[in-house]
C-alpha cells in the first residue's frame, strides 16, 4: 500500500522538533506543528486507514463499490478539514490526498483510468463530486 501523507506530514513535524530541540532551527522558523496538529494527523489517519480497510474487502469491485469507497473517504476528509477550521488541508495536501486515494486504488489492481472513463471523468477527478477541501 501506498504511504499515507499523514505519515509523512507527520515525520516532517517530528523532524522539526528534532531539529529545535538540537537549535539547528528557530522557533521563528518553525511551522509544521501548527500546520499540521495531531488532531489532524490522527483524524486524517483514522479516515485513510478505514478506506484501506474497505479497499481489502473488495475481492472484484465494481465501479459503484469503488465509488462508494472513494466517497466515504472524501467525505470523511472533508468532516475532518471542517473541523479543523476549512483549513486543515491546503492546497499542497489536497493534491498529495488526492494522489494518495489513486495510488491507493491502483495499489488495490484497480484501472484508475478506465474508471473515471467509463463514468465520464478525467483521471484526477476522482474525488471532485464530494471534495469539499
Amino acid at each position: 500500500m501506498t504511504e499515507r501523507p499523514s505519515k509523512r506530514w507527520r515525520d516532517g513535524v517530528a523532524e522539526e522538533a528534532r531539529r529545535l530541540a538540537a537549535g539547528t532551527l528557530t522557533v521563528e522558523d518553525a511551522f509544521l506543528a501548527d500546520l499540521y496538529p495531531v488532531s489532524l494527523l490522527d483524524a486524517t489517519d483514522r479516515a485513510l486507514g478505514a478506506f484501506e480497510s474497505e479497499l481489502g474487502t473488495l475481492r472484484t469491485p465494481s465501479d459503484d463499490q469503488v465509488f462508494g469507497a472513494v466517497e466515504q473517504v472524501v467525505l470523511a476528509l472533508n468532516a475532518i478539514n471542517d473541523q479543523h477550521g476549512g483549513a486543515g488541508y491546503e492546497t499542497g495536501e489536497r493534491e498529495e490526498l488526492c494522489h494518495y486515494i489513486d495510488q491507493a486504488l491502483t495499489d488495490r489492481g484497480i484501472d484508475v483510468p478506465s474508471l473515471t472513463a467509463r463514468s465520464g471523468l478525467g483521471r484526477h477527478e476522482i474525488t471532485d463530486e464530494w471534495r469539499d477541501w
